[in-house]
């Protein structure tokens, strides 16, 4: 996946060996997300999304599901991607955003949430915000998630 040039980050912010790590993350993030029948969207957003990361960015992902509520049932479903370890688990309006820190400090925030989240008739004003502020779709099966920045301009 190529992002803003292949790149998730301004190249004089985030070391090669950091841009790497965060490229990983993404992708088995992608792999997990694609083999689920309930995930019906993947979404980048913030820094990484807009080619602008810092050394002290995280990778943010919105994952969009039919299923939302299984994931605070049964945390099991965490240790597939290997995000590394749990430090935060936060309701956040209409998402559950759950943030994990790799071995090497790697900041990983999942938010999932139902697929109304990306409902574009209209769209939700804090959707509005997420996606403006820098949004790359990653798992778009049904192309939700490009008619969702397709409607946010």
């Amino acid at each position: 996946m190529k992002l803003h040039g292949g790149q998730f980050a301004d190249p004089a912010g985030v070391s090669p060996e950091r841009e790497a790590e965060m490229r990983r993350v993404v992708d088995r993030v992608t792999r997990w997300a694609g083999n689920r029948s309930d995930v019906v969207g993947l979404l980048l957003v913030g820094s990484s999304a807009r080619g602008t990361a810092g050394p002290d960015s995280d990778v943010d992902l919105v994952v969009l599901s039919t299923a939302p509520a299984r994931y605070a049932e049964d945390h099991g479903w965490a240790r597939e991607p290997a995000l590394g370890e749990v430090v935060r688990v936060q309701e956040r309006g209409p998402v559950t955003e759950w943030r994990y820190v790799t071995a090497s400090g790697l900041e990983v925030e999942v938010c999932v949430g139902s697929v109304h989240w990306a409902r574009t008739d209209p769209v939700d004003a804090g959707t509005r915000r997420v996606v403006t502020e820098g949004a790359r779709p990653l798992y778009d099966p049904a192309g939700i998630l490009g008619a969702l920045i397709e409607a946010c301009g």
